[in-house]
């Protein structure tokens, strides 16, 4: 009997955090990656609380462009005098925040509309994904970059509300698909028959099942939600010019003699914003194929 229990045990399918665990046990960049952006990410957010932005951010024209090591600017400091290092943590914190904010509006926003549309089917699906085929139909950095410019003031909130106006779209066509083949499986029919409201199958039996799915997904969603922030404050059209961004520091680098000889200023930038991306793709790559092997076991 003792015997049966351990075989029923060791044969049964292990859990989505065992499959997750055992996935980046397997992989050692992911593991690596997945240490490293946590750390990275908890210590730019503490560090910034002990940063005074407005001091940061005035102009001192003695110390223009001072090399790292110097005056106390352990990175040197820019063509106005500011500290490197203190516009680059708070950059990366503005860039983080704002990435996960927009991640988890879009991702609520994505979630709900695909669960009801994939649901109900019909008219309700109709309607709803010839919205998001106009939306797709757009061109969206253009349409956020004239959001931008026509708001005489705008500052983090702002462009948080701009960019999760179109960045739901693609979490909701993923979820609508997945609970398309989901909603026929045969424990949805028994709900049904056994009188269970819509709501509570939709968003306590089918949206479990999606949850390996959905974690893969907006991970990615906070990487490329990091490079569109960072890319439009590089064009010019993300942050206003007195909040400190990744991709302000970075635009320094269109200047040909910064570029060559002042590598201090857009530099450590660039290599964090490598760094982040390389490191979320790991992470997200490893937890995708956990999801794989997770619905291989069902």
């Amino acid at each position: 009997m003792e015997q049966q229990t351990i075989e029923k045990f060791e044969s049964s399918p292990p859990s989505g955090l065992q499959v997750v665990l055992r996935e980046f046990k397997k992989d050692k960049v992911a593991f690596f990656s997945l240490i490293t952006i946590s750390l990275l990410i908890v210590g730019i957010i503490i560090a910034a609380f002990f940063i005074d932005q407005e001091k940061v951010m005035t102009i001192n024209l003695h110390e223009r462009y001072t090399e790292p090591g110097v005056n106390g600017f352990i990175l040197g400091a820019d063509q106005a005098g500011r500290d490197i290092l203190g516009q680059l943590i708070i950059g990366s914190r503005n860039s983080i925040v704002i990435a996960m904010v927009i991640t988890v509006i879009t991702g609520v926003v994505g979630i709900i509309l695909g669960v009801i549309m994939g649901y109900y089917g019909g008219y309700i699906d109709n309607l709803l994904m010839r919205t998001i085929d106009f939306f797709m139909t757009l061109p969206t950095l253009m349409i956020i970059i004239v959001f931008v410019s026509i708001i005489p003031k705008y500052g983090v909130w702002e462009l948080i509300v701009i960019m999760s106006l179109f960045l739901w779209i693609g979490t909701a066509r993923l979820v609508r698909s997945k609970v398309l083949s989901e909603g026929r499986r045969d424990y949805v029919s028994a709900s049904k028959t056994m009188g269970t409201s819509d709501v509570s199958i939709m968003f306590k039996e089918i949206l479990p099942n999606l949850s390996s799915i959905l974690i893969v997904e907006l991970t990615l969603s906070f990487a490329g939600n990091v490079g569109i922030e960072t890319g439009l404050s590089f064009l010019g059209f993300g942050l206003p010019p007195s909040t400190p961004s990744l991709g302000t520091l970075v635009s320094y680098a269109t200047n040909p003699q910064v570029l060559a000889d002042k590598y201090w200023v857009w530099l450590p930038a660039s290599l964090l914003i490598l760094v982040l991306m390389l490191g979320i793709n790991y992470i997200g790559q490893a937890l995708r194929r956990s999801a794989d092997v997770k619905q291989r076991f069902g």
